[in-house]
């Protein structure tokens, strides 16, 4: 019944904000187009605003599940179109906190203790709330200022009941949209899944941060706050509490006397650090998880929270990023269109040279502004659509990555419009490349591997000589096949096949088992069995 009222809900939003009339001009069957004409709605309420304006609204109206999942949708320019896109970045994150007793008693059970001998201090009035959990403060007995992260109770089942809904709308577009199975909706819904509940596992998100925290240790670029393990339970999370300033906050970073261009700068520094270096980045920057530290303004470094989502690459997707990033800053368009094509991101049979042509289209005219004055994020969102025509699949893995990489850009034009993020970005990255290629490259590779390498030597000549034999029994099949191949064709009699046929029919006669057949056909009956015979015992050479 719960999810039947859901769907009349939804129902009920969609007709309110005239969502069907996103599909009109999209390409569907005539049975679904026949439907959409049927919708009552549709000729009793008028749209109102625009379409992208009314897609954010109903979101917003369906409740918090779905306003992440439009955040996640925004950054897919390859799904949407671009002011659909646009106005889904609007989307706020937006929930009212529930009742300050409810999470001490979600505390106290989780960690087996009241909170009175769990911490010095403990406010119920929360200090920040979100659609999965909210934050309280508190103190240590041992004096430690700490925020305490709580699950927020039901949530759970919400989610079940609201990504069920999301996979019957995915697998309906799959079905009757001609560009569902590029676009794979229902490996974006899976993804987005796999992120959400991963955020309800608060355990994931404390390693998360115990991992960014070894990665950027001794760093002055970047802070993560201490996780405190003994206090951490899978719907509760204790965690260093930090003070500083919000990312946007830009008059409070100005009366502290920030450096805005070397913030910005780092902005990127981290980014592609976390991307190439460690393969292990923090895939939700938005200005809400992002603080800045008041220490030294005129050395700025930035403070990471919110640790529940985060990305990681295949050195294949690494690489393959960081050449088409390169390739991009030399407009060599070729080596772009070409290494679509060897990642499998384009399908096989796709024309390089006309793949190449369109890319061209799309960047050149960006590089003729000034490099101060060029998007990247705006270039990958142009590219996007100019793959669509060439039947690019979306790639899931790289969905957090594109997201970052968006938020990135965006936070550091704000914080200093002048920045110039491909000059910052291309000398890390041709550096990695370099790194990665060359003799230091080839060196720390052995130098991981040697454990391994050493654990199998012993079992080297055993594995030799097997691959040996096995090279030696492949050629000698492939030798008789070639004889047998030159063989001359025909039919030639099987001899153990007919004995054995003559022997049985003897063993039948002797017993009797014969009946008995007329005066007149014994020369029939026995030309009949002789050809049988020769039949039975023909074989194919």
């Amino acid at each position: 019944m719960s999810r039947l009222f859901r769907l009349i809900k939804i129902t009920w939003v969609v007709a309110r904000y005239r969502l069907d009339d996103l599909f009109d001009g999209v390409s569907l069957p005539w049975y679904a187009r026949f439907a959409l004409a049927l919708l009552p709605w549709r000729y009793l309420i008028p749209a109102r605003g625009p379409r992208a304006e009314r897609l954010r609204l109903a979101l917003e109206a369906l409740g918090p599940i779905f306003v992440k999942f439009g955040q996640m949708l925004s950054t897919r320019a390859d799904l949407l179109p671009p002011d659909v896109a646009a106005e889904l970045t609007k989307l706020q994150d937006q929930v009212p906190p529930f009742c300050g007793d409810h999470a001490v008693r979600i505390v106290e059970r989780a960690l087996g203790e009241s909170v009175a001998e769990l911490f010095c201090e403990f406010d119920s009035t929360p200090l920040a709330s979100a659609s999965v959990a909210q934050v309280h403060t508190a103190t240590l007995h041992t004096g430690e200022s700490v925020v305490v992260k709580v699950i927020r109770p039901g949530i759970n089942r919400v989610i079940k009941q609201d990504v069920s809904l999301l996979y019957s709308l995915a697998y309906l577009v799959q079905t009757i949209w001609s560009e569902g199975k590029r676009l794979r909706p229902v490996e974006v819904v899976a993804e987005y899944e796999k992120t959400i509940f991963d955020e309800l596992d608060l355990r994931k998100e404390a390693g998360n941060a115990s991992q960014l925290k070894r990665n950027f240790e001794g760093s002055s670029i970047l802070y993560v706050p201490e996780v405190y393990w003994d206090y951490t339970h899978q719907n509760v999370m204790v965690m260093e509490r930090i003070y500083g300033v919000p990312i946007s906050n830009l008059n409070g970073l100005r009366q502290q006397n920030t450096d805005f261009r070397l913030l910005a700068e780092r902005g990127v520094e981290i980014f592609f650090t976390q991307v190439f270096r460690d393969s292990f980045f923090h895939a939700d920057m938005h200005p809400g998880n992002i603080y800045v530290s008041r220490d030294n303004p005129a050395d700025p470094q930035y403070i990471a929270l919110d640790f529940g989502i985060v990305g990681s690459l295949t050195p294949e997707d690494q690489s393959y990023l960081a050449r088409n990033f390169l390739a991009f800053f030399k407009r060599d368009y070729k080596q772009v269109a070409q290494l679509h094509l060897d990642s499998g991101w384009v399908p096989a049979g796709t024309n390089v040279n006309d793949f190449e042509t369109a890319i061209r289209s799309v960047c050149e005219p960006v590089f003729e502004k000034p490099l101060k004055e060029i998007s990247f994020g705006q270039v990958l969102l142009g590219l996007f659509q100019t793959a669509r025509r060439f039947n690019m699949e979306v790639q899931p893995q790289l969905v957090l990555l594109q997201k970052t990489l968006l938020n990135i850009e965006g936070l550091g034009r704000q914080l200093y419009p002048d920045l110039d993020l491909w000059q910052t970005a291309k000398p890390f990255l041709e550096d990695w490349m370099r790194q990665r290629m060359g003799v230091r490259g080839f060196y720390r590779a052995l130098k991981q591997r040697a454990p391994e390498l050493v654990e199998q030597l012993p079992q080297m000549p055993g594995l030799l000589h097997e691959s040996l034999q096995q090279v030696k029994r492949l050629e000698h099949s492939l030798l008789l096949l070639e004889q047998q191949r030159r063989e001359p064709k025909g039919w030639r009699i099987h001899w153990p096949r007919l004995g054995g046929i003559l022997a049985v029919a003897a063993a039948v006669g002797s017993a009797g088992w014969l009946p008995a057949l007329p005066d007149e056909w014994p020369i029939a009956a026995l030309a009949l069995a002789a050809g049988a015979l020769v039949l039975f015992s023909l074989e194919r050479k």
